[in-house]
């Protein structure tokens, strides 16, 4: 019987044994990006990962990392200080100087920080390729309808208050070229061409660096702009991307 028993171990850990082996060897083989894993340290220079949208929303969490993470980008902004009634508190923010290479963001906005590392980062690995892909060149404006906005969602007198209520979302409502043609969410999303190619392509990369994205795609109310938002569902929370 002991025999028996020790036998039924060591195959037990012989088994163990190979499936770390054959672990490590793939983890050697395929070697994956430090986004695609979740204790690594977020960069906004780094392609986007497996981790990239959860890292960046996290980071409501964490002002001053946020913070450090965009200076080390090189977007220069103001730190402004919680604000807005009690229902509505928005934490600390981040006003952006205008630096199209970093966030060409039109007008200049007040955003929670971890939407404004979402979309420093959007722009530099989704817009900016997706534009050089589809039209040649760069995007040198996104315009959008705003952040910050002391509302419940769709504005109704009752239910679940907005991320716009804390700063912690942005409307994107176009897209300028170098070349002056502009990209509109209203009037191209359902073209057949590079137009609405560029806008879903964008929608698409954006699901990578947001917590939630919504598209004309998902209701009427969203016709006319891409929702980008950052809310902290925790570490595994479920995205919305529509």
């Amino acid at each position: 019987m002991a025999v028996s028993i020790a036998l039924r171990w060591l195959r037990r850990i012989v088994v163990l044994a190979l499936c770390a082996a054959v672990a490590l060897v793939a983890f050697a083989l395929f070697r994956p990006a430090p986004q695609d894993l979740p204790w690594t340290p977020l960069r906004l220079d780094q392609p986007p990962g497996v981790f990239t949208g959860r890292k960046i929303a996290a980071l409501g969490r964490d002002p001053a990392a946020c913070a450090t993470l965009l200076k080390n980008a090189g977007l220069r902004f103001t730190a402004v200080p919680a604000r807005g009634p009690t229902q509505c508190r928005a934490p600390d923010s981040i006003r952006t100087a205008a630096r199209q290479d970093v966030l060409a963001l039109s007008p200049v906005v007040t955003t929670a920080c971890p939407v404004t590392a979402g979309l420093v980062a959007w722009q530099a690995h989704v817009i900016q390729p997706a534009a050089q892909r589809l039209f040649g060149t760069t995007v040198a404006r996104i315009e959008h309808f705003g952040s910050y906005s002391c509302r419940r969602m769709y504005g109704r007198e009752e239910g679940s208050w907005s991320e716009h209520s804390t700063g912690n979302a942005i409307d994107v409502s176009a897209f300028v070229l170098t070349d002056g043609r502009r990209i509109s969410v209203l009037r191209d999303w359902s073209r057949d061409d590079p137009r609405g190619r560029f806008l879903h392509a964008v929608r698409d990369g954006g699901c990578g660096m947001f917590a939630t994205v919504l598209s004309p795609d998902y209701n009427a109310a969203h016709r006319d702009h891409l929702h980008l938002d950052q809310a902290d569902r925790g570490d595994m929370g479920w995205r919305a991307c529509r």
